[in-house]
């Protein structure tokens, strides 16, 4: 939920190859995926312009003030970061759907984990295989390694499924809804990316969910958008 009000306000790289060639303002480094920084994550390997800290060679800059336009904290606060929300959760569940092609080990449990809370063999086998770590056969990894537990989370927001789009596509306005989704009522907004986590239970159900997307975006300063619920749509597939 907080991703995606947090995506309306960094939709985009900052600099360097991935935003024309753009330099990062006050001097700032600009590193290898196209952010502007000072520390070492941007200033050292792969860092693409300004890597010294400095412009010209005159004096290195300051560090830019917290809240500043080239910080992560102008758009959120620590103690907004520090912040979650928890909502059930049901770890006694084994969440296994019988599949041949991502089969559940002995023993283990596919119940909700990490910042998204992927859950059901059929997420974790192909989450695993994207970032090269076996989830079946460890799925408690998404729980307890915080960078596999971000990379997971990472791929489901990315990743379409078929006939589902990616939920990033959709908050930034890249998904396009075809005749089927028209029919069915999936039009762009918050209310598909429900659709696409729990469409199958939430979909007429998800006050909750909306409201806690409204809160995070009161307190980003950023609007809803349009069609924030899914009541009168279809889970895809169905």
């Amino acid at each position: 939920m907080l991703a995606a009000a947090f995506a309306a306000s960094a939709r985009g790289e900052q600099c360097g190859s991935q935003a024309g060639g753009a330099l990062c303002p006050n001097c700032l480094c600009c590193s290898k995926w196209g952010w502007c920084g000072s520390s070492d994550a941007y200033c050292g390997d792969g860092c693409q312009s300004q890597c010294t800290g400095s412009c010209g060679g005159g004096p290195s800059p300051p560090t830019p003030p917290s809240g500043g336009s080239s910080s992560v904290g102008s758009i959120i606060s620590q103690s907004l970061f520090d912040q979650r929300e928890e909502n059930g959760g049901a770890a006694g569940a084994d969440y296994c759907q019988p599949s041949s092609q991502w089969p559940c080990a002995a023993g283990k449990k596919y119940y909700g984990r990490g910042p998204i809370q992927i859950s059901y063999n059929y997420n974790y086998g192909p989450a695993g295989q994207a970032i090269g770590q076996n989830l079946l056969a460890n799925p408690d990894l998404v729980a307890t390694d915080p960078t596999v537990s971000f990379k997971t989370a990472l791929w489901f927001w990315m990743t379409p499924q078929s006939p589902k789009p990616s939920s990033h596509d959709v908050i930034t306005g890249q998904w396009t809804p075809c005749s089927a989704d028209q029919a069915a009522g999936r039009l762009p907004g918050y209310g598909v990316i429900t659709n696409i986590i729990n469409g199958g239970l939430e979909c007429g159900r998800g006050v909750d969910r909306i409201g806690f997307y409204k809160r995070y975006c009161d307190l980003l300063g950023v609007s809803y958008g349009d069609n924030l619920d899914c009541y009168s749509q279809r889970p895809f597939g169905s």
